[in-house]
């Protein structure tokens, strides 16, 4: 995701298989500020983080738009994190106050990509999975990878008048 060339080459591999892309999810996910409170994280943490689950999702997602273009209703998941809501986050009585700015990042993506790429056809939602076991939490979560993997599945086979823009749950829209 961060290395330019990689991504080209995955591009034109995709491109000289299958001609154009129907879905990407962008599954990026470190966390090198490890959940601190934001007055604890460095600049270069937070730049670290950035690199892979931001500007890593900008440049696959900018890099593989051509193909995706030429797909009919092409769909892009951006897996986020209810931790990525500001509305959420600027809720006193919420118990995850501290979440990983570049989710709330990725939601700001998810808007304007939306909103450039609508009339396009191509649908581009956030999805939270919850809070799943995996290596990024030490397998903590409560729920399982098939679990997660359920709304973004959901988003990736939406019809052509499902929703475009949004930030979703399993069992609801998340507030951004």
């Amino acid at each position: 995701m961060t290395d330019a060339d990689s991504v080209k080459s995955a591009a034109a591999w995709i491109e000289e298989t299958f001609g154009h892309l129907d879905v990407l999810v962008n599954n990026a996910g470190i966390s090198v500020e490890n959940r601190a409170p934001v007055t604890e994280v460095t600049a270069d943490q937070m730049r670290r983080t950035y690199e892979t689950n931001v500007f890593g999702v900008v440049t696959v997602t900018n890099t593989l738009l051509p193909l995706l273009r030429r797909a009919e209703g092409a769909r892009i998941v951006n897996v986020s994190s209810m931790l990525g809501s500001l509305s959420m986050a600027a809720d006193p009585r919420d118990r995850f106050p501290h979440g990983p700015a570049s989710k709330t990042a990725i939601n700001a993506l998810t808007v304007m990509w939306a909103s450039v790429l609508r009339e396009e056809g191509i649908k581009v939602n956030s999805a939270d999975p919850g809070y799943v076991a995996t290596d990024l939490n030490h397998h903590s979560g409560n729920s399982t990878v098939q679990q997660g993997a359920e709304i973004i599945v959901t988003l990736a086979t939406l019809a052509q008048d499902g929703p475009t823009g949004t930030f979703q749950a399993a069992s609801s829209t998340r507030p951004w």
